[in-house]
């Protein structure tokens, strides 16, 4: 029997899969969580031989539990989901070393594929994910504008953001400036969103 924890915020996606996931006779769901802390504390309970995440959840994101995960319970095997097809998510999983990489959209008997492939020893990535990551425009941000953009998407103040970077307010509306021009975006939150959905942050 393959345990399995999954975790995603749409409860209506989380609880259909859940379901239909229960129905193979060699796959078990034991919990569902709604974000990624109760997805840590879940698979910290339950220590399954698989976790299947969603890979943008309040909270910790799916790649920030499956670092928790890889570092805490390594024998645990790590599938991320993803509605966003933008290479950045795609070179992030394979940084935290996620075993099984798929699209939402993914039928669910090849999710149970994977499951079964992931949890004997085997790493699985999504071709068209993989071959979108192979033709992509390289991420244009640069690692401060990216710490810079990440620190300011919540709408807190430069003068703020700038305490907490230890840089200067000028230096902050500097790269926020490069990065908003460079997401063709009209507002820091607008860039952030669009950075995330491009895997850029």
């Amino acid at each position: 029997m393959i345990t399995v924890v999954l975790a995603d915020d749409q409860r209506v996606i989380a609880d259909a899969l859940g379901q239909l996931l229960d129905q193979e006779e060699d796959i078990s769901v034991l919990a569902l969580a709604r974000d990624g802390d109760k997805a840590v504390a879940a698979i910290q309970r339950h220590r399954p031989d698989v976790a299947l995440l969603d890979i943008d959840m309040p909270g910790q994101d799916g790649l920030a539990v499956t670092a928790w995960v890889k570092q805490n319970l390594p024998q645990c095997r790590v599938i991320l989901l993803t509605s966003f097809g933008q290479p950045g998510y795609l070179t992030r999983a394979l940084a935290v070393q996620a075993d099984g990489f798929l699209a939402k959209d993914t039928e669910v008997q090849e999710i149970v594929k994977t499951i079964r492939q992931v949890a004997a020893g085997q790493r699985v990535i999504d071709a068209t994910v993989a071959l979108t990551a192979l033709t992509a425009v390289p991420n244009p941000l640069t690692p401060r504008e990216r710490e810079v953009l990440e620190a300011a998407e919540s709408g807190a103040p430069l003068s703020e953001v700038a305490a907490r970077l230890h840089v200067a307010h000028g230096t902050v509306r500097n790269h926020l400036s490069a990065a908003i021009a460079k997401t063709g975006s009209r507002t820091r939150v607008q860039a952030a969103r669009a950075a995330r959905e491009r895997g850029w942050l």
